[in-house]
């Protein structure tokens, strides 16, 4: 049962926890993810990060953490585990900064613009390989 609900800066973005998971690990992982998704540039984020503890004495890595984010049409989903809960919160700080990134400028490399009436850019950009060859043809 998810023993607590919090918000991280984004309103539309929840952090939860199971489990034995204190309130310093959680104001650590608002922390670390906020840094994440705050930055400059990133379209608008929403979704959950949840942080479990298992009760389990035997297990190698009790500490897991999930997440799954939007950024704008783009949706992002992040694991970790570890054997601390610092260790799985920074963990999944550098896991979601490297898939943010990727969903960022994955949606900026496509190659494809709106056309002006959808609002693209009015300018046309040239296309590779254009050149005086391919002016050259007869009308």
């Amino acid at each position: 049962m998810t023993r607590n609900d919090t918000q991280a800066t984004a309103p539309s973005l929840l952090l939860r926890s199971d489990g034995e998971v204190d309130e310093e690990t959680l104001s650590y992982a608002r922390a670390k993810i906020d840094a994440v998704v705050s930055r400059p540039g990133l379209p608008a984020v929403t979704g959950e990060v949840h942080i479990t503890r298992a009760s389990a004495n035997h297990a190698d890595r009790p500490w897991s953490a999930t997440a799954a984010l939007r950024l704008g049409q783009r949706e992002v989903v992040v694991l970790a585990e570890e054997a601390t809960g610092r260790e799985v919160v920074d963990q999944l700080q550098d896991r979601l900064r490297r898939q943010t990134d990727k969903a960022v400028h994955a949606g900026q490399a496509d190659g494809r613009v709106a056309p002006p009436w959808r609002g693209g850019s009015a300018t046309a950009r040239p296309v590779a390989g254009s050149g005086s060859a391919a002016d050259s043809h007869p009308a």
